[in-house]
């Protein structure tokens, strides 16, 4: 009787042993070969600094008047309008004409009246305070694997706090588009709005005000 001895099969690279591995291991390597990535925008501009803009501009609108012009087709002229958040000041504008009874037109001479907008001013002022240690440059990292970053100490804030006032004021004048006379006018008027975010010890932000976002309001 002859016994016969089988050699084991080699691995095709690195000449070791191929050992079968058990199939609950492979479970779980699969899972940790798996692998997902998340897109993630930073825009120019922060949404509390464009909700402060819209807020304060949609609140001085609000108070303007159009009754007189109620029925009239009417021309909105910006050329002397040059604030920031001119497309949106524009838009809550143009709405509150059409609520206000007011046929707007898209031509000069299709109107019977030119309305001419303009804004005293559109922006944010803004007040930080801190009860603390700020973060200062302690100089600059020698070239390397971090560039010549310069090197910032941590900021110890005890309390920390960051006000801002949004700020929008808009005006109009109205008048014929035949004889140039004066039919109307209203403002300026001063919209405002306002986010206060507090830091203590560390925790924060606590925010509060009459714009969105505001975390951690209750």
């Amino acid at each position: 009787m002859t016994s016969s001895l089988h050699s084991p099969r080699r691995c095709p690279i690195g000449g070791g042993t191929r050992v079968a591995a058990p199939a609950f291991l492979l479970v779980p390597l699969a899972i940790l070969g798996a692998c997902a990535s998340t897109r993630v925008s930073d825009p120019p501009r922060t949404a509390t600094e464009q909700f402060l803009l819209s807020k304060a501009a949609a609140e001085a609108v609000d108070q303007l008047s159009f009754d007189v012009l109620r029925g009239r087709q009417v021309y909105v002229e910006t050329t002397y309008f040059a604030a920031s958040e001119q497309a949106f000041v524009l838009g809550e504008l143009r709405a509150k004409l059409l609520e206000s009874g007011v046929r707007l037109v898209r031509k000069p001479d299709e109107a019977q009246v030119i309305l001419e907008v303009r804004s005293s001013g559109v922006g944010i002022d803004r007040d930080d305070h801190l009860f603390g240690i700020p973060s200062i440059q302690a100089g600059t990292a020698i070239s390397g694997t971090l560039g010549g970053v310069p090197i910032l100490t941590p900021e110890i804030a005890i309390t920390k706090s960051r006000y801002q006032l949004g700020v929008a004021g808009v005006s109009y004048v109205a008048y014929w588009a035949d004889s140039g006379e004066i039919v109307a006018s209203s403002g300026p008027f001063v919209g405002r709005s306002i986010r206060d975010d507090w830091w203590f010890f560390g925790v924060g932000p606590r925010s509060t005000g009459n714009v969105a976002p505001i975390q951690n309001a209750e």
